[in-house]
């Protein structure tokens, strides 16, 4: 007999699992999501997601995002409550790491889908991907990495202090003590003052576009 599916469990059509350990040929040019999709595992990475790894939980949360000073991929310093906080657009955003092996590949080849999809939309919504290993990725290191995906002007990634990094896993309640610890979120939030929702677990990108333009119809 089948288990039901819980309510707020969204089981995905196809599965993520062997979604993997090829992203570590990536080349320079921008690749679509199925460039990756080959046998992989999660095996470095020490906190596992519960349940399927084809499902993610929705849920909607109000998120405090911290005054701090982050760095862009140009090296300037951005204020990230000005990025998110004060934005009147949807925000689509998720936290990686550049040497992760594993999670961080799928995740952001997902993005650059969504980016892709939304073509001359995109230029609607703001993107963002944080560093929770900033002490390895530097502006020039997400530069390069932002380049092997493709990333549009709508689509930042940020880096900066330790410290500063901790205090946004915190309040986005992403921090594991350690960056092996990583799990897949995708956060949105359709403008400031709203909750966020947050998408825990293999999201598609069709998942996220869904979500985002329930967001950005409101």
């Amino acid at each position: 007999m089948r288990t039901p599916i819980p309510k707020n469990q969204v089981r995905r059509p196809h599965a993520c699992a062997s979604l993997m350990l090829a992203a570590l040929s990536l080349s320079l040019a921008p690749l679509p999501i199925s460039a990756i999709a080959e046998e992989a595992s999660h095996a470095h990475h020490h906190h596992a997601m519960p349940g399927k790894p084809d499902s993610y939980v929705r849920t909607r949360v109000a998120y405090s995002v911290p005054d701090v000073k982050l760095l862009d991929a140009n090296g300037a310093r951005v204020s990230l409550r000005s990025e998110l906080a004060d934005q009147d657009r949807p925000v689509i955003l998720n936290f990686i790491f550049t040497s992760c092996t594993a999670i961080c590949p799928v995740m952001t080849a997902t993005f650059s889908e969504v980016q892709a999809t939304l073509g001359p939309q995109r230029s609607a919504v703001r993107m963002v991907s944080i560093s929770i290993d900033p002490e390895q990725d530097t502006p020039a290191v997400l530069k390069a990495y932002a380049g092997k995906f493709g990333a549009g002007p709508q689509w930042q990634m940020l880096t900066g202090s330790l410290h500063d990094s901790i205090a946004v896993q915190r309040a986005f309640n992403v921090y594991r003590g350690d960056k092996m610890g990583h799990s897949p979120a995708t956060f949105l939030r359709a403008k400031a003052g709203q909750p966020w929702v947050r998408l825990e677990g293999f999201a598609s990108a069709n998942d996220i576009l869904q979500e985002y333009r329930q967001l950005a119809a409101r």
